[in-house]
C-alpha cells in the first residue's frame, strides 16, 4: 500500500531516486532517454518506492510506574506520550497498534489505520491507569486480546516480538525497572527488521531526594526509615540513578536503539 514512509525497496514510486547505468533486468520505462544520448551509454532513472508502516506502542503500565513527585505519576505522563504518538501516526496515514501490560495481564492492539484503533489504544491505557489505584482487574474487551497472566517487562517484550512484523515501527515507553540482559538481546532482534525507539519515563524525585524529607518511605506494602537529610546518603542515590541510566543508554545505543528521557515534570 502507498505511504508516507520512505523505504529500503527501489521501484517505480513517486520520489525520483538517482540514475545509473542500465542493468539486464531494468524497466525499459525507466530509461533515462536524455543522459543515455549524452554519454553514449544506457541509464536508467530509480525511484523510491513508499509503503505504509505499521506502529506499536509498547506502554508499561506497571505498579512501579504509579509514581511522581510533580505534575503526574509516570504512568499518566506514559499514556499521554502513547497518546500523542498513537495521533501523530494516524496523521501520517500509518497503522496503530499497541502492547499495554501491567504486574498481572497485558492487552495487544492489532494494527489498524483508522480513529477506532487510536481509540482502542486508549480506552485500554485508561482501564490499565485506574487499575493501578484499584485492585479491580482492566475490563476486558472484544475489540482488544488480554492475556492475564503474571507479567513482567521481559515476559512482555517476548510477546512484542511475536506480534511485531517487518518494517514496523515501534515506541518503548517505560521506566525500564528490572530490563534484563535478555529482553534487551529480544530488543537487539528485534532491531534487524524494525525501527525502535526507547522512550525512557522518570521523576526528578528518583534522581534526587527531597531536602527537608520525613523518614519513613513506603511503596504500599513495604515501609522503610532512612534519613533523606544524610548527604552521603543522597549523594550515594544520586549516583545510583546515574549509573544505572548510563548503563541502560548505553546497552539500547550498542544495538542502535535510541533512548529519549522524558520526566514528570
Amino acid at each position: 500500500l502507498a505511504g508516507s514512509v520512505k523505504t529500503h525497496f527501489r521501484g517505480r514510486g513517486i520520489d525520483f531516486e538517482e540514475v545509473r547505468n542500465y542493468q539486464p533486468g531494468d524497466d525499459i520505462r525507466s530509461i533515462d532517454w536524455r543522459v543515455t544520448a549524452r554519454t553514449g551509454e544506457a541509464h536508467t532513472k530509480l525511484y523510491r518506492e513508499e509503503r505504509e508502516r505499521p506502529v506499536l506502542i509498547f506502554v508499561d503500565q506497571r505498579r512501579s510506574m504509579a509514581f511522581g513527585s510533580q505534575c503526574c505519576f509516570k504512568s499518566v505522563q506514559a499514556a499521554e506520550v502513547a497518546s500523542l504518538l498513537a495521533w501523530a501516526a494516524l496523521n501520517n496515514n500509518d497503522r496503530i497498534g499497541g502492547l499495554v501490560f501491567n504486574n498481572e495481564r497485558h492487552s495487544i492492539i492489532r494494527p489498524a489505520r483508522n480513529k477506532t484503533a487510536v481509540l482502542h489504544l486508549l480506552n485500554t491505557l485508561n482501564e490499565y491507569n485506574h487499575a493501578l489505584g484499584d485492585p479491580a482487574e482492566p475490563t476486558t474487551s472484544s475489540t482488544k486480546e488480554t492475556v492475564a497472566q503474571p507479567s513482567s517487562i521481559d515476559q512482555a517484550v517476548v510477546e512484542l516480538r511475536r506480534i511485531a512484523k517487518p518494517g514496523t515501527a515501534i515506541f518503548l515507553i517505560s521506566d525500564f525497572a528490572d530490563l534484563s540482559h535478555e529482553s534487551i538481546k529480544q530488543l537487539h532482534q528485534l532491531k534487524r527488521h524494525n525501527d525502535i525507539n526507547a522512550i525512557r519515563i522518570s521523576d526528578p524525585m528518583e534522581q534526587q531526594l527531597p531536602i527537608n524529607a520525613g523518614k519513613y518511605y513506603t511503596n504500599g506494602s513495604k515501609r522503610l526509615r532512612f534519613d533523606a537529610n544524610n548527604k552521603s546518603a543522597a549523594k550515594a542515590f544520586a549516583q545510583r540513578f546515574i549509573a544505572r541510566s548510563s548503563a541502560l543508554s548505553d546497552r539500547l545505543a550498542s544495538h542502535g536503539i535510541p533512548i529519549i528521557d522524558i520526566k514528570t515534570n
